[in-house]
């Protein structure tokens, strides 16, 4: 009885959010070598296209490189985000952004997205972008809103997702052997490719379900972080309590001082003085009125959870705070890797295809569960023909 109770509540949830299920993960699919492709596929904005550039060339005051970048937008879009690479051969990209949270739909609720991408050295813009509309872009509004809106479509994912953990763990269940001998140990968790196609659909969905399951559950869990920032938080709270404190607070260097006045230069080179090898440096415009400039310094390729965080006071030019993730109790050390694990960028190339195989699974498994309910409907029964 329970079991049957299982099958129903597996096979409608199934076919509920099957269809968001499938578009989510083969979008999360195509995201995952998005840094790694971008370089190959737009090498004409993110590569330098000036063959020679001399060792000891300095780039140019960043204030300067953000009045560049704000000549080449219309008169009331404005830079807010600057994404930095100390790499010699890396163009800059200096991003401008509105959203309107009134609207619903992504065409309408972001207002505009354009980036540009220019060479630091000379201050000779490569490529204006509207990202607003860029293929990596649109792949990542549908994967994280269906382009429905962070209230609507958000909301859609985000409850989908909770779903598809239920599902995750019901399959587990429906896949559980009754005995575990060594032949039916084989057929739960190898795929017979030389059954009749009905059997392999149901194969396919079973055990390449049971093979995913805990990598798409980690991916599924990620994901709910970013959607819910009170899971997040709960998740923070939670892990911290088995972590001891101790000595990992971050320590704040009194003893740098930067000119008030020029702030934002200043503490780029600061950054690019302590961090020359660093993999990318971003700095979020703020207004004067606010306390602080932050500058977020990623050193590993790729990998977001491996930071330093400097904050300089805007008045004062003092560094007040600095955050590095070798200091981090481990509930915010596992939030910091959280989009390298959703990701799949936490060990480099092997988790990130270990990503993409999961990813493509998990998109597989509502096409070949939709199959095997298919296959399996009632059929109608044919009326006697009466002949006379």
């Amino acid at each position: 009885m329970i079991k049957k109770s299982i099958i129903w509540l597996h096979k409608w949830l199934g076919l509920t959010v099957g269809l968001i299920i499938f578009i989510v993960s083969i979008t999360g699919c195509i995201y995952v070598f998005y840094d790694d492709l971008k370089a190959t596929i737009y090498s004409e904005r993110y590569i330098i296209q000036d063959k020679l550039i001399p060792a000891n060339m300095q780039v140019l005051p960043l204030s300067q490189l953000i009045e560049i970048a704000n000549k080449n937008l219309p008169e009331k879009q404005k830079i807010s985000r600057v994404d930095l690479y100390p790499a010699k051969d890396r163009t800059w990209i200096f991003r401008a952004t509105k959203t309107d949270k009134n609207k619903m739909f992504y065409h309408e609720n972001m207002v505009y997205y354009k980036r540009v991408f220019i060479n630091p050295y000379n201050g000779k813009v490569q490529y204006v972008e509207n990202t607003k509309y860029e293929f990596f872009q649109v792949v990542l509004q549908l994967h994280q809103t269906l382009l429905m809106g962070k209230t609507v479509g958000k909301t859609i994912v985000s409850v989908s997702t909770i779903i598809f953990i239920l599902l995750t763990i019901s399959g587990l269940v429906l896949w559980w052997p009754k005995k575990f001998k060594k032949k039916i140990i084989k057929k739960s968790v190898w795929i017979d490719y030389s059954v009749k196609w009905k059997r392999l659909v149901y194969d396919l969905h079973n055990v390449l379900g049971f093979q995913t399951f805990l990598f798409a559950l980690i991916i599924a869990y990620t994901g709910l972080i970013f959607a819910y920032p009170s899971f997040k938080d709960f998740s923070i709270n939670l892990f911290n309590l088995v972590d001891n404190p101790t000595n990992r607070e971050d320590k704040k260097e009194n003893t740098i001082k930067l000119n008030p006045q020029n702030i934002l230069n200043e503490s780029l080179v600061f950054s690019l003085k302590k961090h020359p090898n660093a993999d990318m440096i971003s700095i979020r415009l703020r207004d004067k009125d606010e306390d602080e400039q932050d500058v977020q310094v990623r050193l590993s390729k790729g990998k977001t959870s491996n930071f330093e965080w400097y904050y300089f006071n805007q008045s004062s030019g003092e560094l007040t705070n600095t955050k590095s993730s070798k200091n981090l109790q481990l509930g915010n050390k596992i939030a910091g890797m959280n989009y390298d694990l959703h990701t799949g960028g936490i060990l480099g190339y092997p988790t990130k295809i270990l990503a993409f195989i999961v990813s493509f699974v998990c998109a597989s498994l509502p096409v070949t569960g939709a199959i095997f309910w298919w296959n399996r409907r009632p059929k109608k029964k044919k009326k006697a023909v009466i002949r006379k």
